[in-house]
């Protein structure tokens, strides 16, 4: 035993690449009884030496599914997400890739350590890689939907820079997800109940395990189906209100007459007018349709009444026009569509995870895993589709209207939804044994991802179409459109029926359809190690562990036929994305024992790790690691570490095809009518100022023609990012390991690192920047000079995947642990806090210095509290989450929470307030079965509200920290058979 033993002195990463176990909480059900050992205990499998996640060079987060049990949480994602070293940044979950493009497609759910997102931590499932899975062509992590919550023991999560001994994507750290073993035989019902309807969780498993003297076996079977949350469903998402206050509190928002309440500020759908008439109003104009009836019955003056010099069919009157405030509330936006839009989507999880090892003989062991899993997930939405492909259309080509102007049609369709659904298979079969004094391990990992993807489109080539007979006044003549094949209907742009989404099936048929792609991802790694004892120093024997890795990794992404010959309209056009990626590596650790037993030494263990990486996409790279824990007196020890890390290229950032995607000037212009903008609180002070500075006139109102987007993948440009990660700490056990206490300081430093620049955000960061001369976005667009037609606007966007300068990350983590037994019960309490110092990234060496902390999506503070009594059969426990407040008033022009209104100042609504969120519950025992009711969020605390700035849906902030579902009664009832 004494190699084993010395295993236990290798760096925690090699531990983890072993596997481990952990002894959570022992609760008053269990029947194991609690020894007096360490807390938060870690055993290395197949050795009887244990030590405590305190005593480690680095710093490790133990997260066990009781964790989860006792909070409501039903996912994999939900329990990452409450460790600090997640929860202090915006992490992409299912409700927040809908209706955004994020990695992994809709639904997919991925998690990132200290803000540094998904690409830059490495998911481990028992110590060995798993594959990315999810659809579209930014596939690059694990859906961490792939295993049900139900097979997961424990979670292990390094929070230090890796790269020395796991390669490519360990910069932030490393998520270790240990599975449950043993005989245990259990069938398991979970469900989450919504105090208001919507986002209802239902979850049953069965799990199955065999230990019989020549090895093991276990099965877990699982399936989830969650109900889709609504807009409608809840009051804070509801209708956009813009939140502006007069200087005495009141709110200066307009008010909609037909409810006395706030306006409802959402998408807009009528007439959008220019010419004459625009001018006659102040500019601005809009035309609405009176639907209801609601201003013919009340006195307000049609457009037929103004005697402006323009006529309409009867019903149409202006509203949102720059001579008066109130006319912004006027335009009735709370469209039906609105309450339908998907917040959380439907989505049905099934899934299969078998484990089992066979002792071939006395010195080798065989092993495998398997993993099968099926996700399906529907959104629906919603959005706008207008003539923005041809000039205005004139009065002329119009029936019924008249006068000196033109006409922008906008109407709505909620032909928006999108279908997903990805197979993941994933295989492990290796062996380990011993020889001599020496441990050794061989291990083949496959996985596969197989995503399909269906997506609500319209049709490019009849929009087009559509749009060049209405301006040319003509009608259709047997016209067939190039790509969809459709025979052309006449569209009537300024029928309200049509742009309130009342539309014929002749008309849906020719404008509307669906675009399906589908989307593969093979990994293979072949892995090796051998792990023992060198040699004995006066201190302790000194451990090492050599290893290689071999890894190759493919994917193939095809879009729809109609996104690749760019037929969808408003949408992404692109290309095949393929590409593959071979990396081998060899690595080794060493763990010195230096002192021991001396004054003030009581230990001193040095460890090293080196690996170098050769990845055919770019070359070859060398990565070290040097770690040291010093143990001053019993109960007092400090650590500290420093290594360097890499992240070759995603194979999407490397091979992305280029896509093409065409944008209104609405969508990416912010200069486009910057005056009346300004003047309704829309855009900041420095926009104004920059759009100005840039010669754009005043009078530039018409969107013109769409901006072209391009996006490309990085190969032949792009080399790895390279980091380097510090930390220091100290740690605190009290004699009898009743407490203890570690702060810890981070620092990880990124050069080279790899963002996407492209469309709004390129043109928006333009100008939005204090450094409007000087900034180097400005230069990756050009914008149109035409005086003639009075069109601006922007004409083509160049984005894709650079290499950026520089991002750098600071802070300390706080943990404190007691766990104590009575003769009354046994009482646990554990705090986790996190503050972050420092986060800000330079996107070239002379961009202005921004720290990012603070801001929304990014609280200095986060932590989470769990308190815990047990006693028999029974336990409660109370947890609390918590975030700091934040706020993005240094966007602003003036940094503050004033604007500009009507000439008046106005303040605005930019923070998210300090929020807390509690859950309560309760577990017993009885015979066979285990029993936890409880409750989260409590007290129903809401998502923060904040004004209409982008990142919000209703006025709730948008970010992963909050909760969107509201209070909820959750059990969870497991039958042991």
């Amino acid at each position: 035993m004494e190699n084993r033993n010395t295993l236990n002195r290798l760096s925690q990463g090699i531990i983890v690449a072993l596997g481990i176990s952990a002894t959570p909480f022992v609760s008053a059900q269990d029947t194991v009884e609690k020894d007096a050992d360490t807390v938060e205990q870690i055993s290395v499998v197949g050795s009887r030496i244990r030590t405590d996640s305190f005593a480690n060079d680095t710093p490790i987060d133990i997260i066990s599914v009781a964790d989860a049990e006792g909070e409501g949480l039903k996912t994999l994602g939900e329990l990452l997400r409450t460790s600090t070293a997640a929860s202090g940044s915006s992490q992409i979950t299912a409700a927040l890739t809908v209706g955004y493009v994020t990695d992994g497609g809709t639904g997919a759910e991925t998690v990132g350590l200290r803000g540094l997102g998904p690409n830059r931590t490495l998911i481990l499932l028992n110590g060995r890689r798993a594959g990315p899975a999810g659809t579209r062509g930014g596939v690059s992590a694990f859906d961490l939907n792939s295993i049900p919550l139900s097979a997961v023991e424990r979670v292990e999560i390094l929070k230090d820079g890796a790269s020395a001994l796991y390669g490519s994507d360990a910069v932030a750290g490393v998520i270790n997800i240990i599975t449950k073993k043993g005989d245990e035989k259990t069938i398991n019902v979970d469900i989450s109940q919504p105090m208001e309807s919507g986002g209802e969780d239902r979850r049953v498993n069965i799990s199955f395990g065999e230990e019989y003297s020549e090895g093991s076996f276990r099965v877990t079977a699982d399936y989830r189906k969650v109900s889709m949350l609504r807009r409608g469903d809840r009051d804070y998402f509801n209708c956009t209100e813009r939140l502006q206050f007069n200087q005495d509190g009141t709110r200066a928002d307009p008010i909609d007459p037909r409810t006395g309440d706030y306006h409802c500020s959402e998408a807009g759908y009528g007439l959008w007018l220019s010419g004459g008439v625009n001018d006659a109003y102040g500019r601005g104009l809009n035309a609405a349709y009176d639907y209801d009836n609601f201003f013919a019955n009340n006195g307000f003056e049609s457009f037929n009444d103004a005697n402006v010099g323009f006529t309409t069919p009867e019903g149409w009157y202006p509203v949102s026009f720059n001579d008066n405030y109130e006319s912004e509330g006027w335009w009735d936006l709370n469209h039906p569509f609105l309450g339908q839009q998907t917040v959380v989507p439907e989505t049905q999880n099934a899934s299969i995870y078998a484990t089992g090892d066979y002792n071939l003989s006395d010195g080798v062991t065989l092993y495998g895993e398997f993993i099968y899993s099926k996700r399906k997930t529907k959104t629906d939405d919603y959005r706008q589709f207008w003539t923005a492909d041809i000039p205005r259309l004139p009065t002329d080509v119009l029936d019924g209207f008249d006068g000196d102007g033109s006409v922008m049609a906008v109407a709505l369709t909620d032909h928006f939804s999108s279908e997903i659904e990805v197979d993941y298979t994933r295989g492990v079969i290796g062996a380990t044994g011993d020889i001599g004094f020496w441990t050794w391990d061989l291990s083949y990992q496959y996985s596969h991802n197989d995503g399909k993807y269906g997506q609500d489109i319209i049709y490019d080539d009849a929009m087009w179409m559509a749009q060049s007979n209405a301006f040319n006044g003509v009608s259709c003549s047997g016209e067939v459109t190039e790509f969809s094949g459709n025979t052309c209907v006449d569209i009537p742009w300024t029928d309200p029926n049509f742009l309130y989404g009342d539309r014929t099936p002749a008309q849906e048929d020719f404008l509307f359809g669906r675009d399906n792609g589908k989307t593969t991802y093979d990994q293979q790694t072949l892995e090796g190690y051998v792990t023992g004892d060198l040699f004995s120093l006066p201190a302790g024997e000194v451990g090492a562990a050599f290893g290689f890795q071999i890894q190759k990794d493919e994917i193939e992404d095809t879009p729809g036929e109609h996104t690749l010959n760019g037929n969808s309209w408003g949408l992404s056009g692109g290309g095949i994305t393929a590409g593959d990626q071979l990396t081998k590596a060899i690595y080794a650790e060493v763990k010195i024992p230096l002192l021991e037993g001396i004054t003030g030494i009581e230990r001193l263990d040095l460890t090293a790790s080196g690996r170098w990486n050769d990845v055919d996409t770019y070359g070859n790279d060398t990565t070290f690691k040097l770690g040291m824990n010093w143990s001053i007196v019993d109960g007092v020890s400090v650590r500290a570490s420093r290594g360097t890390s890499f992240r070759a290229p995603a194979l999407y950032e490397l091979y992305l095809a280029e896509q093409t995607g065409f944008s209104g000037q609405l969508s990416v212009d912010p200069c486009l009518d910057y005056v009346s903008e300004f003047e309704a609180g829309n855009i900041t002070d420095t926009v104004f100022a920059n759009c100005q500075a840039d010669g754009i006139p005043a009078d530039y109102d018409q969107g013109g023609s769409s901006a072209l987007l391009i996006t490309s993948g990085g190969e032949g440009r792009l080399s790895a990012e390279t980091s380097v990660a510090e930390g220091i700490g100290l740690v605190l056990t009290s004699p009898e390991d009743t407490y203890a206490f570690s702060i810890d300081y981070f620092n990880i430093e990124i050069s080279n690192e790899i963002d996407n620049l492209g469309g709004a955000d390129i043109v928006d960061r333009c100008y939005d920047s204090i450094d409007f001369e000087n900034e180097p976005l400005c230069n990756l667009f050009t914008r149109r000079n035409d005086s003639e037609t009075n069109d601006y606007g922007i004409d083509v966007v160049n984005g894709g995947y650079v290499n950026i300068s520089y991002q750098r990350v600071r802070g300390v983590d706080y943990n404190f642990t007691y766990d104590e037994e009575f003769d009354w019960g046994n009482v646990r309490f554990r705090v986790e806090h996190t503050m972050q110092i420092e986060k800000y990234g330079l996107l070239f060496e002379d961009s202005p210095y921004n720290n990012e902390v603070g801001e929304n999506g990014l609280p200095k503070h986060t932590g989470v509290a769990r308190l815990t009594y047990g006693k028999d059969d029974w336990s409660i426990t109370w947890t609390a989450s918590y975030f700091d407040s934040t706020n993005d008033y240094e966007y602003y022009g003036s940094e503050t929470n004033t604007t500009t209104l009507n000439d008046e100042t106005v303040t605005f609504i930019d923070e998210t307030r300090w929020t807390t969120y509690h859950a309560v519950s309760g577990s017993f025992a009885y015979e066979d079965f285990d029993v936890i009711v409880g409750v989260a969020n409590l007290f129903d605390e809401e998502p923060p509200r904040i004004s209409a700035s982008g990142f919000e849906l209703g006025n709730a902030a948008l970010f992963s920290q909050y909760d969107f579902i509201g209070r909820r009664v959750f059990a969870n009832v497991r039958y042991s058979f």
